[in-house]
């Protein structure tokens, strides 16, 4: 996709994890004449008039549910896009039903990124392609990453360290039981616990536990 507009466009980015969502930031901030981010939000509702807002869904709940349908009904969003490396058919169909303008893999490179966000703007319905892989673009960052956590098995020890069982993880994320199981072996061994209150202390005191402000104006932003 080619730009399609001259002024940059304003962007709010939503999760509840600040490490998420300033990676982003800094992913496209190199972009700065063409994307603008008015704003960071964690656990906060968007609160400038934003031409699109971007959910990343690292340890939220996917676009089936109804942290979606708040955004889209936000009046200042005025257009929402989906940031996810689930591309699960039923979450895109119910994501679009909801009245979503995009949904965006994670692993775009930046430049394409920017591009489907400005086709977005300018009125089109955007769905990436699957990715051949869940494998995220460079540059973004999670919680757990430096320890050598896979943004997947971050976003599954996050939800544990919400407190969520492993049948409301794999509702969540919209894996099996089992593969959430095998995901939190790997994790214990990767982190060196061996119970699940350990992993909940663990992830504690690493920054598994959301955040709750606003980062408003983010580098001279409107």
């Amino acid at each position: 996709m080619e730009p399609r507009v001259t002024a940059p466009i304003t962007i709010a980015l939503v999760n509840d994890y600040d490490i998420v969502v300033m990676g982003i930031a800094h992913i496209l901030e190199q972009y700065g004449d063409r994307v603008v981010i008015a704003e960071l939000d964690t656990n906060k509702p968007v609160s400038d008039m934003v031409d699109i807002v971007l959910y990343d869904c690292f340890a939220q709940p996917e676009s089936d549910h109804d942290e979606i349908s708040v955004l889209v009904r936000n009046q200042r969003a005025r257009r929402v896009a989906v940031y996810t490396w689930n591309f699960d058919p039923d979450v895109i169909d119910s994501a679009r039903q909801q009245g979503v303008h995009g949904y965006l893999s994670k692993a775009l490179p930046a430049r394409d990124l920017v591009s489907a966000l400005e086709a977005i703007h300018a009125g089109d319905i955007v769905i990436s392609d699957p990715p051949s892989r869940a494998r995220s673009i460079g540059g973004l960052n999670w919680p757990g990453r430096s320890e050598g956590l896979t943004d997947r098995e971050s976003e599954i020890l996050a939800l544990i360290t919400q407190g969520k069982s492993n049948a409301e993880v794999a509702t969540l994320t919209h894996l099996s039981p089992n593969t959430v199981k095998s995901y939190i072996r790997t994790i214990y061994r990767k982190i060196d616990v061996t119970s699940r209150t350990q992993a909940v202390l663990w992830g504690v005191h690493h920054g598994f536990t959301p955040d709750h402000h606003r980062i408003e104006h983010w580098r001279g932003g409107p």
